[in-house]
């Protein structure tokens, strides 16, 4: 792989993963510093880090992986971003009070699940393995 490649997928790993950790340590901050509208809920902002930071895990992996050549995310990275994402909702729904409707929580619930599941399925079947030619 090429060095700017090489470089471009590592600095936007590292910056996806600082937002994203931003993003979930530090919700009102962030919005605050980048002034959009406060919240009587985080919930949203960190479902959006937990994203964002299984972003950039996908991204690492694809800089780590960089001598098989570029690939994209690929399976590996939707598998990081499925995980990171879900487990984020999961935490929510497990341990915060967002004073969602009962059919909302079901919502959620099923999307946490199928989302987490499929993850799940990938990194088990080994779907993520690359065979070396």
């Amino acid at each position: 792989m090429k060095k700017n490649v090489q470089f471009l997928l590592a600095a936007d790993a590292v910056i996806n993963l600082l937002l994203g950790i931003l993003l979930l340590l530090f919700p009102a901050g962030v919005l605050r510093f980048f002034g959009l509208p406060a919240t009587d809920t985080y919930f949203y902002t960190s479902i959006l880090g937990g994203v964002i930071f299984g972003i950039g895990l996908a991204l690492g992996l694809e800089w780590l992986q960089g001598q098989k050549g570029p690939r994209g995310l690929g399976i590996a990275g939707a598998i990081l971003i499925n995980l990171s994402g879900g487990g984020v909702l999961v935490f929510w729904l497990l341990f915060g009070n967002q004073g969602i409707p009962l059919r909302g929580k079901i919502t959620l619930w099923i999307i946490a699940i199928l989302v987490i599941g499929i993850g799940l399925v990938e990194m088990i079947s080994g779907s993520w393995k690359i065979e070396n030619d």
